[in-house]
């Protein structure tokens, strides 16, 4: 896979991945907010995702933030290969657009916090998140994450229902809230820097 850059580029293009599983009936599981949050940002974007010839993903190109310094360079990616198998798209967007491992974004469900807390962090585990496992396991884990949280599943049920089943109806009341929450997130880390989005979103 070559060497990890773990650099983070203030000016150079910054791939952001949204995780996820493709197809309708995954649409609204607790494991594609991922996918949730990339829409949200393809909306202000200005952009459609359209099939990326060099990865299966579906991608937008655009930028980000005020005019100036501050403004970024962004690829949106939504891996279509399912979840499991992310790294090899999110590998091959790097490769094509040149992109620094430390200026790519992994956006995610978390487990292991509370519904609608957001965790930003760079590096670390995967906690069992098969999208990060696959990450990691092609590029390193020097990419840094956007930690979506929905915690654990209720009873008995196992992780792998719980993951694969819609968010439940008082959840969804407050789903778009968190999703927008976790779009700011985002931006705020690109723009900001992760120490300074941290200090606002690690709530």
């Amino acid at each position: 896979m070559g060497e990890t850059d773990v650099t983070t580029d203030a000016t150079g293009p910054w791939l952001i991945v949204g995780l996820g599983n493709p197809g309708p009936e995954y649409a609204m599981n607790r494991h594609n907010v991922g996918f949730m949050v990339a829409d949200l940002l393809a909306g202000r974007i200005g952009g459609k995702f359209k099939r990326a010839d060099k990865a299966q993903a579906q991608v937008i190109e655009g930028r980000i933030g005020p005019p100036g310094p501050a403004n970024r360079r962004v690829i949106l990616a939504k891996p279509m290969s399912y979840m499991n198998l992310s790294g090899g798209p999110v590998t091959a967007l790097r490769d094509f657009y040149k992109v620094p491992t430390g200026n790519i974004v992994a956006v995610h469900d978390e487990l292991d916090i509370d519904y609608g807390v957001l965790r930003l962090k760079l590096g670390g585990g995967d906690n069992g998140h098969n999208g990060l496992k696959s990450m990691t396991k092609a590029m390193g884990a020097d990419y840094h994450r956007v930690r979506f949280g929905i915690g654990r599943p209720p009873g008995r049920m196992q992780v792998a229902d719980f993951v694969l089943k819609d968010f439940a109806s008082a959840e969804r009341k407050e789903l778009d809230y968190f999703v927008d929450r976790a779009a700011d997130a985002v931006e705020a880390l690109v723009i900001e820097g992760l120490e300074r989005a941290q200090g606002t979103y690690n709530s």
